[in-house]
């Protein structure tokens, strides 16, 4: 019991130090931040990854995100809180965070996807190594057409925000959706206004460090949802869009303008084999255990 004891703060040390005892302890950490109405740590849903990947993983470190002080703020601030601001709290979440100095792999869900993003363009140290984004909407969102759990109520405000006025100052401050509202009819408006998904995605000007800092990633994985009816355009889950100027026929990544200019180096990252476009058969966020298992796990170890 004394040899016991003894050994305890030794191992504890060891855990700090990153010097685990076997090869569990090389897992990279991984960061996971939750979707739009959900909170770090529902056990139907973030819990539940987080659960399924320490028991796949194991010695693997989680952290999963969560903004405000409780649960309830998590979830509130996922539709009322800007943004920018939000990436900002999770870049010193993350430099804070002693487990993940040796850099972490990232997973979002739905807009979680495009924020993580936000974060490895922006904040770059620690490194993110690996993005994997699971129907995260990177070209953003032309269309509500429903909510997740019980947040309907919040879905149809938000709605009638959105048709009154997306691009106006204080609706661009204050409602995360707007924030990557992308409107194919006022392309004008959208470039000019847009606080978050204009600026992240190069539509004002050419930042040399978030294209350099997002090509720094080894892999960018983009799951797209085939039966998805909350994402409209759903192809923005694989980064594709409307067509500019009408908001029905869709065009795939590699014809935007974003790849044919490369502002942000995916056509370089594309080339070199670091895109990953998987998709998955079921309605937003709906896959199997199985399928996480063999198609998300291998970029995690």
């Amino acid at each position: 019991m004394a040899a016991l004891r003894a050994a305890v703060p030794v191992l504890a040390l060891l855990a700090v130090l990153g010097l685990g005892l076997g090869s569990a302890a090389a897992a990279t950490p991984l960061v996971i931040w939750h979707g739009m109405g959900d909170s770090c740590c529902n056990p139907v849903s973030m819990g539940y990854i987080q659960k399924l990947v320490e028991k796949k993983i194991p010695g693997i470190y989680v952290l999963s995100l969560k903004i405000g002080s409780n649960l309830i703020q998590d979830m509130e601030n996922s539709f009322f809180m800007n943004v920018n601001d939000q990436v900002r709290e999770v870049c010193s979440q993350l430099a804070a965070d002693p487990h993940l100095r040796g850099g972490y792999n990232a997973m979002g869900f739905s807009q979680g996807g495009q924020f993580l993003r936000a974060v490895a363009q922006r904040c770059p140290s620690p490194p993110m190594l690996n993005l994997i984004s699971v129907g995260g909407q990177h070209q953003g969102v032309y269309g509500f057409p429903r909510c997740p759990g019980e947040s309907s109520h919040i879905c149809d405000w938000i709605r009638k925000t959105l048709d009154l006025g997306a691009y106006t100052k204080a609706v661009q401050e204050h409602l995360v959706q707007a924030e990557y509202w992308h409107d194919p009819l006022k392309e004008e408006d959208y470039r000019k206004n847009s606080i978050f998904l204009a600026d992240i995605n190069q539509e004002r000007g050419i930042n040399e460090t978030y294209k350099k800092n997002l090509m720094a990633l080894k892999k960018f994985v983009m799951v797209r949802f085939l039966n998805d009816t909350m994402v409209d355009p759903p192809v923005s889950e694989w980064f594709g869009f409307y067509k500019s100027g009408q908001a029905k026929e869709t065009i795939p990544l590699q014809e935007t303008s974003l790849y044919k200019e490369d502002r942000l180096g995916l056509q370089q990252m594309d080339k070199a084999g670091k895109l990953v476009f998987l998709g998955v058969k079921g309605d937003h966020l709906h896959f199997s255990e199985e399928w996480f298992d063999s198609t998300i796990l291998p970029f995690l170890q």
